[in-house]
Parts: C-alpha cells; sequence; structure tokens
C-alpha cells in the first residue's frame, strides 16, 4: 500500500506530507487513466512514471510494486463505493437492500472508459487475490462487512434463514457480486445469454432465504 515516507527539507511537515500524498494520487490518476484506454492491468511501473511525469525513485517511495499500488486504487475505489451503497440500502428492508446493492455492484458501466476500467481491475482480482491474499481480503473488508450487515439484518427480520452461515455466505455472495464483469463475458459464451445483477440477485436471495 503507500508508504508514508514524507521527509520535506522545506515547509512545515503537514505541507510535506500533503504533497507525498499529491504524488502517490498522480500514480493512481496515471494508472487509472492507463486501465481507462486499454482495459487491461499488464502495464509496467514504467509507464505509469512516464504518464504521471515523475521518476520512479519518487514511484518507489510511495509503492514497492505495481501490485501494491493497484490495492491501493482499489482500496480507494471500494471504500468510496461502499460508503454510498452503504447510504443506498439504509433504511431498507433487507432483502430489498440486497437487491439494490447487487444492482449497483452489477450494473453495466456508464461510459466505455469506465468499463474498460472495471474490466481491467476484475480481471486482475485472480492475481491480487493469489499474491497478496491478506492485503486483498483487507481492500474488500468494506463491502464485506455491508454485505454482512445485510444478512444479519435480513436474519433478525425473519426473511432470511436463521441457520445460514452469515461468514461464509457473505462471502459467497460478494464473490458473486464483484465477479458480475466476468459472469456477463463467461455467461454469453457458455449458455448464449450474459449473466447480469437480476439473474445475481435471484440466485442469491433464493440461497438466502428460508
Amino acid at each position: 500500500m503507500a508508504k508514508s515516507s514524507a521527509r520535506p527539507s522545506t515547509g512545515s511537515a503537514d505541507a510535506g506530507a500533503t504533497d507525498e500524498e499529491s504524488r502517490a494520487n498522480r500514480f493512481m490518476r496515471s494508472a487509472l487513466a492507463i486501465l481507462g484506454e486499454t482495459g487491461k492491468a499488464d502495464f509496467t511501473v514504467l509507464e505509469v512514471v512516464e504518464r504521471s511525469k515523475t521518476s520512479l525513485r519518487s514511484f518507489y517511495q510511495h509503492f514497492s510494486t505495481k501490485d501494491e499500488l493497484l490495492l491501493a486504487l482499489i482500496e480507494r475505489i471500494m471504500t468510496e463505493s461502499t460508503a454510498s451503497w452503504r447510504k443506498d440500502t439504509d433504511g431498507l428492508d433487507a432483502v430489498t437492500a440486497m437487491s439494490r446493492l447487487i444492482d449497483r455492484i452489477s450494473s453495466p458501466a456508464s461510459s466505455t472508459t469506465q468499463d474498460s476500467i472495471n474490466r481491467g481491475l476484475t480481471f486482475y482480482n485472480d492475481h491480487l487475490a493469489e499474491t497478496l491474499p491478506r492485503e486483498y481480503a483487507r481492500v474488500l473488508s468494506p463491502v464485506h462487512d455491508l454485505i454482512r450487515d445485510i444478512i444479519k439484518r435480513g436474519i433478525d427480520e425473519g426473511s432470511y434463514d436463521p441457520g445460514l452461515n452469515v461468514e461464509s455466505t457473505t462471502a459467497l455472495i460478494m464473490q458473486a457480486a464483484l465477479g458480475a464483469m466476468r459472469l456477463r463475458v463467461l455467461g454469453a459464451e457458455l449458455n448464449g445469454v450474459p449473466i447480469d445483477g437480476d439473474h445475481i440477485n435471484e440466485f442469491c436471495q433464493r440461497a438466502l432465504r428460508k
């Protein structure tokens, strides 16, 4: 993840920290731009550095590897997105909340650029899960916690099966929802029909109910 390596030679410590954070943000913005253009995460650290108009030394002061850069990027996206999803689902009954959450997660992107970003990150997730499992799990924890809270709410309301293994079910539903991009592609290839949010929601609701 992003390293705290601010060592300003002039100005206040706060100003130096802000400058270091802005450099980390510049690397993330550059990676995001490349993802938006190519839809792939096979770019190199050098490409990110050239795009951000900085130096390799500066990059490695913030991130040890490209994987750490992408983890930081995914963490920011997931934190911001989950805050919005939690706001959207607060106050709703569990069945409606789960349906809305799955719809938000699995909805097609609003632009080709966003679609490219989503596709690139979705297909890079397996690599991150294999090489940095603990860090990757931490990045996904906000959406995992939200899904778990909705399932527990459903059990309390009597809508969902009280015998559910909440933790395992949470992980399975999260994987199904976050894998929507891949499922749309595989569904079309296997069945001739893309798998969309409605299919995922129907599957998940059946598994959750009594």
